[in-house]
């Protein structure tokens, strides 16, 4: 297995406190937007990216949708327990199945105050939706993998409902404060369409309908793809070797027709956060793993970039192996998972350019953003940090190519 050495205190950096973003901007694309190009850094606005990107470039976003996946219960005793959705489990473990569902599902779940949660006590909350009063209740049915049983006295009404009338906004843990109603709209993309996300892509949090109608009028195509971001993008890395980190397993959906566009694009290749990057190079992944009869599931584990040799298929290869596979088995959209691991030595294929914010010190993404920059990526968060930059989900944003 082909797979540099990383010695994670070469990416920890200072963050101060003030540095980080606890609220938005008032306006989405008046953030700053750091430029780096053939190795020279600019300063700009967001406002400015439809001068930044050229006419033949494919932007590529993700259009998952954040659910309010923190649900508060209170016991008979006064005691608050927290239920965090994590991954749903039954009947289905397809996201958007699963929100759909008007009978009892079963979730993964994080739960603060299980201790004061006793077995086989069912929880219960009243909601309010449309006028109508739901009863939502809880049940642990496996106290080891934190799952627990949800299900409503409204038949009609459907998870994702039920959810959106009772849940709290799943704001980073590192904002340390409450949602307040704006957070409703603004921790959400403006073009977030299928829900299922505890955490939002926060490089499109950026982009406003004008700027989306500028790219346009300017001839930068635009295609969507669907990751549903975990929890676990905010898990630190606790291993000494960054390979045995647990990284987390993120759903993916994308439809044929996006298959189709990439495989006809011939330009640039931008990725809107690094959701999009780890879907369009699990993309590659998994085409590959067709092209070597290595399975038909969509399933990448987070080392298998790094498990073959230095020479890889072009990725219009890979995507055509996808395509095939699709068409071969009468499929209008590919669903799948993904762990890949993104450090410096990986090797980009399909990625171009990335729009992202500025990531925590020794994070898996900051390693992402190292693999991009090289050694630069600590001068241009100094370059970002003595500029006045905001940091993390709510802060400013780049624009970084890959040479």
């Amino acid at each position: 297995m082909n797979i540099p050495q990383i010695d994670l205190k070469e990416y920890e950096y200072t963050l101060p406190e003030e540095r980080i973003a606890r609220f938005p901007l008032e306006k989405r694309d008046s953030s700053k937007l750091l430029h780096f190009k053939n190795q020279v850094i600019t300063h700009q606005r967001f406002s400015d990216i439809p001068n930044l990107l050229p006419e033949d470039s494919l932007l590529v976003y993700n259009n998952t949708k954040v659910i309010p996946a923190r649900l508060i219960f209170q016991r008979e005793t006064g005691a608050r327990i927290e239920i965090f959705l994590l991954q749903p489990i039954a009947p289905t473990t397809v996201i958007p199945e699963i929100m759909l569902a008007k009978h009892p599902v079963i979730w993964e779940t994080m739960i603060g105050n299980l201790k004061k949660w006793k077995d086989g006590e069912i929880l219960q909350g009243r909601i309010i939706y449309q006028n109508q009063e739901i009863i939502l209740s809880a049940k642990l049915i496996n106290r080891d993998r934190r799952e627990v049983e949800f299900s409503w006295d409204q038949e009609q009404i459907a998870f994702v409902d039920v959810v959106e009338a009772s849940g709290e906004v799943p704001l980073p843990p590192y904002l340390n404060r409450k949602p307040v109603a704006e957070d409703r709209d603004r921790y959400q993309t403006v073009y977030s369409q299928k829900e299922g996300a505890v955490a939002a892509p926060t490089a499109g949090l950026h982009f406003t309908n004008e700027v989306l109608e500028k790219l346009r009028k300017k001839g930068v195509k635009t295609e969507e793809v669907t990751l549903h971001v975990s929890a676990g993008t905010f898990q630190p890395i606790k291993s000494k070797n960054i390979t045995e980190h647990p990284m987390h397993s993120e759903q993916i959906h994308v439809a044929i027709d996006t298959i189709r566009n990439l495989l006809q694009h011939e330009g640039k290749m931008v990725a809107v956060g690094t959701t999009s990057v780890r879907t369009l190079e699990s993309l590659y992944w998994y085409g590959v793993k067709l092209l070597r009869n290595d399975g038909e599931e969509f399933n990448i584990p987070k080392l298998y970039p790094y498990t073959e040799s230095s020479v890889h298929p072009h990725y219009k290869d890979s995507f055509q192996a996808i395509l095939s596979h699709m068409e071969a088995k009468g499929m209008d959209t590919l669903v799948g998972s993904t762990e890949i691991f993104i450090f410096p030595g990986y090797q980009f294929q399909v990625v171009n350019g990335l729009i992202t914010n500025f990531h925590q010190p020794g994070s898996t993404l900051i390693l992402l953003i190292a693999s991009i920059l090289g050694n630069r990526w600590r001068e241009i968060y100094e370059e970002a940090l003595n500029s006045g930059y905001r940091f993390l989900s709510y802060g400013d944003s780049s624009l970084l190519w890959i040479d």
